[in-house]
């Protein structure tokens, strides 16, 4: 029937988790049309050119007009709420109406949509040779009722039907599901079966026991036990459990239709994501998880939760915090999307280099000393052996000594130096030896001091020490308040200036791996030892600096408080595959002194495979870079970007680009320089970005990793597995920054960290 009533407004639209990957495969003159249609659409609904009408034989499922040619499929959930669940040509949507199922499911007590049809195709274009759709249907495909390959075993054969029902697979699925022989057809399933039951099956595929799925996936979002039943009718309940996106504004879903689920991963919390935000730890606690996982996004919504138990006021007693100022900035911008202004006036925002010389400056107002980079204090470490005639240790582990232990530890004198952990570093070091080696730190920084010079961790050392200071002034004061009986000493505290107290009540920090001891040092005496002290997120699979730490030695105890994320909602299964392959067999610490680990790691996204070329020189690479992107033509130049390994190499691509017509977009450390054009940067510069489509260029023997880090092999073999690992993790890093098509390119000899790769390849 169509429905006519007197207009009314404030109409609550939404769009189902997976609409979009029909959505975006529109055309641009439907989507166009359908961008105006959902303006319109939340601003009246029953206005009557939208022919708004209830399909047969569906309670909830309705259509309505986006042009001649398209309709719109809705459920209605209640009055004038709605979600959105695909777009169909008009031809499409009223025959066959049995193939469109939707239900809440009796697990997780979500809302699922399936079209059956749909599913199918994906199959057939994998491999499955005939549809389960009913053969009366004119849009089925011709050909006999599917049947499994008699010379394949299907793939679920193993588990029943109430068994796969009760780790949450969508039922109307179920027979499909029974078909299954290949990969290639569960991906095709699991392109446009619910997100959950696309996990299940995967987890179960990839030869995780039943138990461990259960416990794993379904647990985290189941909301009854398998026995027990939920209201099927409470749509308003299921939709605050469901995977949505509810369209408040055009820009909102215009951000949808041009990079398709891409953004949409950023503002969205999975229910296992929901509970480690809302929890209440005894103390700090960690997630990790590789990339796209949703770390940050974890990190956002917990600070938003932090923020929404605290007291009215005015301070900004919740401290956020990363390792650069380019991802400060980023997550300035998404905890404004996602709280709105009030929350981030409660929240410090900063990034922690520009934390600590905050602190310095407070104590040292008057400093003009020139900050150097440790490209820089490593170029006055060989001066200052020539200018000693020091040769016993050279100018290189003199720098790694001095930054990771002396100033990564804070450690300000000789006797706390003598007994300095130095895990991690390869080369024992004597007593004695020890001593020379303070004695060259002390000429060293007095050097820097002659010269007006300093380095951001020395700011980094000085900070954790003045605010650990600060802490035991605090504490003292703290135990004398409790000898008087809670009361305070006005005295003391009016000649302070102020009332002393911590500088934060929360921390949250962000890609937690590539932050000092000295940072943590710092961060552990600036909040309260107490519940929900410091929540931090990161993975050290990324790590890109040499920051060998372990939190519990430096006050942050985690142990007990640590979760990981194992579902990529970025990137397809393709690219992760190869990026983990890039990895290699190495070990990678957990930030606690265990071992990390990306068992489990996994992706329900399906694509192309990584192009892998190489050409014999870098003029001829650059032109491959320019074909490859031409070969993009259809995806908008900003979504498009190149990773090289060199500063150098920026320059020169950028050139060939717009030689080539191509408008290039550099990113420098306050991110890129325009809004149009295809972003290039270094590997480093690409840290906490995504991009649809994605080079790395330069991938080659001798850049990657590069040339003088085998320089190390002989002389000092911890330091040479430390950079491996390092060079590892930032190619790691670059390949899992696209989402739906990676190349990777080379000139000469490819890297040896290929070899994975290519092998497979062959």
């Amino acid at each position: 029937m169509t429905v006519h009533s007197t207009p009314r407004t404030g109409v609550t639209l939404r769009l189902l988790d997976k609409a979009d990957k029909e959505i975006v495969k529109l055309d641009r003159a439907v989507l166009g049309a359908f961008y105006k249609f959902q303006h319109d659409f939340r601003r009246n609904p029953h206005a009557g050119g939208f022919d708004l009408k209830q399909l047969e034989g569906h309670d909830r499922l309705w259509s309505a007009r986006v042009n001649r040619e398209w309709r719109a499929l809705m459920i209605r959930l209640s009055g004038d709420d709605w979600l959105l669940v695909a777009v169909k040509h008009r031809g499409h949507v009223h025959k066959n109406l049995e193939r469109f199922n939707y239900g809440i499911n009796h697990i997780t007590g979500a809302i699922e949509y399936v079209d059956l049809q749909v599913v199918e195709e994906s199959l057939l274009r994998r491999g499955l040779t005939a549809p389960t759709t009913p053969a009366s249907s004119p849009s089925a495909p011709a050909g006999p009722p599917a049947e499994t390959r008699p010379d394949e075993e299907p793939l679920f054969g193993a588990y029943t039907d109430q068994q796969l029902v009760d780790l949450g697979v969508t039922q109307p699925l179920l027979p499909i599901v029974r078909k299954l022989t290949t990969d290639d057809e569960l991906l095709g399933l699991a392109e446009y079966a619910p997100r959950h039951t696309g996990e299940v099956l995967l987890r179960l595929r990839d030869g995780v026991p039943y138990e461990e799925v259960m416990e794993q996936v379904t647990a985290p979002v189941a909301v009854a036990e398998p026995e027990q039943n939920l209201d099927s009718d409470d749509w308003q309940a299921a939709v605050d459990r469901s995977q949505t996106v509810v369209i408040t504004d055009d820009e909102s879903l215009q951000s949808i239709l041009e990079e398709g689920d891409f953004g949409r991963w950023k503002v969205f919390l999975h229910p296992t994501q929901e509970k480690l935000v809302r929890r209440r730890y005894s103390g700090p606690a960690r997630v990790g998880g590789g990339p796209g996982t949703g770390k940050t996004i974890v990190a956002l919504h917990r600070v938003r939760h932090l923020v929404r138990q605290l007291p009215p006021g005015h301070t900004k007693p919740v401290l956020l915090t990363t390792f650069n100022r380019n991802l400060a900035a980023e997550l300035r911008a998404r905890l404004l999307s996602l709280g709105g202004p009030d929350v981030l006036a409660r929240v410090d925002i900063t990034h922690v280099d520009q934390l600590a010389t905050r602190i310095v400056s407070e104590a040292d107002p008057g400093n003009t000393k020139r900050r150097i980079d440790d490209a820089a204090a490593l170029r006055e470490w060989r001066e200052l052996l020539v200018e000693t005639g020091q040769t016993r240790w050279n100018a290189e582990f003199l720098s790694d000594e001095w930054n990771q232990v002396i100033l990564g530890q804070a450690v300000s004198n000789r006797s706390d130096y003598f007994t300095a952990r130095r895990a991690g570093r390869g080369r024992s070091v004597t007593r004695s030896e020890r001593a020379g080696i303070w004695q060259l730190a002390e000429r060293f920084a007095q050097r820097l001091e002659t010269k007006g010079l300093e380095t951001h961790r020395q700011i980094a050392e000085r900070a954790a020490r003045l605010e650990m200071a600060r802490k035991t002034r605090i504490d003292q004061r703290a135990e004398a308040r409790e000898e008087r009986g809670g009361l305070d000493n006005l005295h003391a505290e009016a000649g302070s200036g102020a009332w002393l107290r911590y500088r934060y009540r929360h921390i949250v920090v962000d890609e937690a791996q590539d932050l000092s001891a000295a940072h943590w040092k710092m961060l552990r005496a600036m909040v309260p030892s107490d519940a929900d002290d410091i929540f931090l997120v990161g993975d050290t699979h990324q790590r890109i600096y040499d920051n060998q730490v372990t939190l519990g030695s430096l006050g942050v105890h985690i142990r007990g408080r640590s979760s990981r994320l194992t579902l990529s909602y970025r990137t397809t299964r393709e690219i992760l595959r190869d990026a983990i392959r890039v990895l290699g067999g190495g070990d990678y610490d957990d930030l606690d002194g265990d071992a990390d680990t990306l068992a489990g790691y996994r992706s329900v996204l399906h694509g192309t495979e990584p192009s892998l070329r190489g050409a014999p020189s870098w003029e001829k690479e650059m032109d491959l870079v320019v074909e490859q992107l031409r070969a993009w033509h259809d995806v908008p130049r900003e979504s498009t970007a190149i990773c090289v390994p060199t500063n150098e190499m920026v320059t020169q691509l950028a050139d060939r680009l717009a030689c080539a017509g191509i408008t290039p977009s550099e990113i420098t450390q306050d991110g890129p320089r325009g809004d149009q054009g295809v972003h290039i940067g270094t590997m480093y510069r690409f840290k906490g970005l995504e991009y649809r489509c994605l080079i790395i260029a330069g991938a080659s023997e001798g850049l990657v990793p590069r040339a003088s880090v085998d320089a190390w092999e002989q002389t000092d073999p911890s330091r040479h597995q430390r950079e491996l690992h390092r060079a590892r993790s930032l190619l790691f890093v670059a390949a899992t920054r696209a989402r739906d098509a990676l190349a990777i390119t080379w000139h000469g000899e490819p890297s040896r960290f290929l070899e994975p790769l290519l092998s497979a390849r062959r």
